[in-house]
Formats: C-alpha cells, structure tokens, sequence
C-alpha cells in the first residue's frame, strides 16, 4: 500500500496539535519561571520556546509544513507557495490550539494574571517595530530552509528553533519576542488583557510580508515569487 497525503482535516488536527504544543510549553515556561522566583530563568523561556518549535516541526512538517503560526501561514501564501483555501482552516485551527493551551494552563496555574502573555516593556512603538523586524528575520530563514528541505530537510528544524530561541532571548525583555499572533492571541484572551494584543497581531503580519520581498530580491524567484514579482523575474 503506497503512502497517502494526509487529509485536510489531519492537516489542520496537526496545526491544532502543534500550536496548543508551542503556546504550552513556551507560555507554561514563563508561568512556571515566574511562579517559582525564576528558577527557569529568561534563557530558560527563551531555550524553550526554541526547542518546543523544533519539536513539532519535526514531528508534523511532513503532515501540515509545521506552520504552527498565522504569521508564517500568512508569509507561505504571500510567497505563493501556500494556496489561499487553506490560509483561514490553518489559521483558526492554531488559534484554538493556543487557546486551548492557554486555558490549560489557566486551569494549572489559576493565581498568575497573564498566563505567559506579551505585553512591551516600553513605548507601543517600540513593541511595534521590534515585533516587525524579528518575524521578518524568522520568515526569511523558514523561507530559506524549507526552500532547500530537500537537501538539507534535517537541518531546518534547528536552524528556526535557533532563530526563535535567538531572538527571543534579546528580545523577549522588551517586546516579548512574539513572533506569532496566535501566541500572544491566546492568554490576552484567556486572562482578559487585551490592551497591547493590536501590537501582536498586526506586527508580525507586516514582518512576514517584507521578508518575502527580501527573499523575492535575494533568492531563486521559485523560491519565494511575491507579488512583488508576478511571473518570477527581476
């Protein structure tokens, strides 16, 4: 019996699986730091967020591409390597995986008031910009290595567990290196502080969409051919 592409439906079971992974691992981490006086620590958070992405991009990539974020979602298809009927199935089903991680964790651990959210630790505008240009740099390694998976399939878990763990650990102390909107979506929801969640959900749309125009200008076209390049020349 040859092997069968996953469905739909294990395609989107997969970005639900992956995410509430994500948003649980990572977001418990800094609950936990924080409950237990930082025995974690912010490398702690940082390595673990990190490595709980490499985790799932090795265990679903082969099922869904390990998306595991509407930003990225959102970067595939503005590259046109991404078709536009599953860009709103992907998206819903990682934002109810990091809802539903994050009401877990509420459950868990019902005294921390924010559940691992993200929040600046500076001006809107700061949060805003930083936000844009880290998951411009996150998009254009996942546009890089997953444009060369089939020669270096293995590496490219690492290489963007790498970048978030990077990031996140000079980040996360000012904006908290979100990167993601379903990961800042999820206990802004749950713990009912919404008022920065504009900064997390628009921010990384914008960062994703100038590193396709990035990887559009300094790649193969076939790699990522944005709109930017309508018949993949230059």
């Amino acid at each position: 019996m040859g092997f069968q592409a996953p469905t739909d439906r294990k395609k989107w079971l997969a970005e639900f699986l992956g995410t509430f992974a994500v948003v649980f691992a990572g977001t418990g981490a800094i609950v936990v730091n924080d409950l237990t006086g930082g025995v974690i620590s912010h490398a702690g958070v940082a390595l673990t967020f990190g490595l709980i992405v490499l985790s799932m991009i090795y265990a679903f990539a082969d099922v869904s591409g390990a998306h595991l974020n509407p930003a990225v979602t959102f970067g595939f298809f503005f590259a046109r390597r991404f078709e536009a009927r599953q860009v709103f199935p992907y998206i819903l089903a990682q934002s109810l995986g990091a809802i539903a991680a994050s009401l877990v964790l509420h459950g868990l651990f019902p005294t921390h008031s924010t559940l691992g959210g993200t929040v600046p630790a500076g001006s809107a505008l700061q949060s805003f910009t930083l936000e844009i240009i880290l998951t411009g740099i996150l998009m254009f390694v996942i546009l890089s290595v997953s444009a060369n998976a089939n020669g270096n399939g293995t590496m490219a878990g690492i290489a963007i567990g790498a970048v978030i763990a990077l990031e996140a650990m000079f980040a996360g102390p000012v904006s908290g290196a979100s990167m993601n909107p379903a990961r800042s979506l999820a206990p802004a929801i749950v713990s009912g502080h919404l008022d920065s969640l504009w900064i997390y959900l628009i921010a990384p749309l914008l960062g994703a969409g100038w590193a396709v125009l990035a990887c559009a200008c300094v790649r193969d076209p076939r790699c990522c051919r944005a709109r930017l390049f309508p018949d993949g020349d230059r």
